[in-house]
């Protein structure tokens, strides 16, 4: 089996992680994607986190949820909004103390893997993908994803070429022909799909416990030093979660969000239309942070674990979450 160690990044993060730096109150900074329309974006664009926590909060966008990840470990972020499961799981078992405070969002249809349309490859003949090159955000949702449906398909991981790519470089790979499978998220996997096919459906891929689902992420000491600040944070962002579910002002938030998340309008309906923002009591449930979060993170870990990927995990990942911020936006 071919085995694609994550060793830099693992050890990368594992030295960062005892040098968070202690954070000054009068500012934070929180990580998030372009091309990803959620309704914070909403608060983030009127200016409501300043307001309401009474702090500047500068944004920074990723490609990557490893990439927020390092910008944790080293201090530059205090939040990531939208972190992908899978890079949450790579650097808690590589021994970075972040913690899940809450469920970003749900969304098996807007993380995929997408194979040249020319190559006539589909779920009926996937094992024709053995020998082919294939574009991977390695220790991403994408990655657990394609892991995920590789094995499905009985498909040898070491008969593919597999190359490290975001999904953007992913995107444009595989309109050049670069490579013959792309996985990504967002917009690049919307740019993926005009140049090919994906294998299975959301639907396809959940019936197949094929979770797809982001966190919202913090080190596990600023939440332990700031935690009327994290549940401000917290009490903005399911606020604005609720008037998106709520839907009366669905139209008049989505043209703010479309424009901060640097999209065309109908983009970010399509998008936004497939993606599943849980209330916070059914954030608190079993299915989610009461249990089945940290039964799934210890899934990721495993076939993680099995496919070379990383070279431990943790027994369990129940410190890893905390719902203290959350259970806090309940009595404000």
């Amino acid at each position: 089996m071919r085995k694609t160690m994550l060793t830099s990044t693992v050890a990368a993060l594992a030295f960062m992680a005892g040098g968070q730096a202690a954070m000054a109150l009068e500012e934070i900074t929180v990580g998030y994607f372009m091309e990803w329309p959620m309704p914070f974006e909403y608060a983030k664009a009127n200016g409501t986190y300043d307001a309401e926590m009474g702090v500047k909060v500068n944004w920074r966008a990723f490609d990557t949820g490893t990439a927020m990840s390092a910008a944790m470990a080293s201090g530059d972020v205090q939040f990531a909004v939208s972190q992908g499961v899978p890079p949450f799981v790579v650097a808690t078992s590589a021994g970075q103390d972040l913690q899940t405070i809450a469920v970003a969002v749900s969304y098996s249809e807007n993380d995929n893997c997408v194979v040249r349309s020319d190559l006539e490859i589909t779920k009926d003949n996937a094992k024709e993908l053995e020998g082919k090159k294939v574009a991977v955000p390695l220790g991403t949702a994408a990655h657990y994803g394609f892991l995920r449906q590789m094995d499905h398909f009985g498909i040898d991981l070491s008969k593919l070429q597999v190359v490290d790519m975001a999904p953007p470089d992913g995107a444009a790979a595989l309109a050049q022909s670069a490579v013959d499978m792309a996985c990504g998220y967002g917009g690049g996997l919307n740019r993926m799909k005009e140049h090919g096919n994906v294998l299975l459906t959301g639907a396809e891929k959940e019936a197949l416990g094929i979770l797809v689902f982001d966190v919202i992420s913090a080190p596990a000491t600023f939440l332990a030093e700031n935690p009327d600040l994290a549940a401000k944070f917290m009490k903005v962002t399911e606020d604005a979660n609720a008037m998106w579910n709520e839907g009366s002002k669905q139209d008049e938030m989505i043209a703010v969000i479309a424009k901060d998340a640097g999209m065309d309008l109908e983009t970010a309906k399509k998008d936004i239309s497939t993606f599943i923002f849980p209330s916070v009591d059914e954030q608190l449930s079993e299915k989610w942070l009461g249990g089945g979060a940290q039964a799934f993170m210890k899934g990721v870990s495993q076939v993680f674990l099995d496919a070379g990927s990383i070279p431990a995990a943790r027994d369990t990942y129940d410190a890893a979450v905390n719902t203290a911020p959350l259970e806090a936006v309940k009595g404000m």
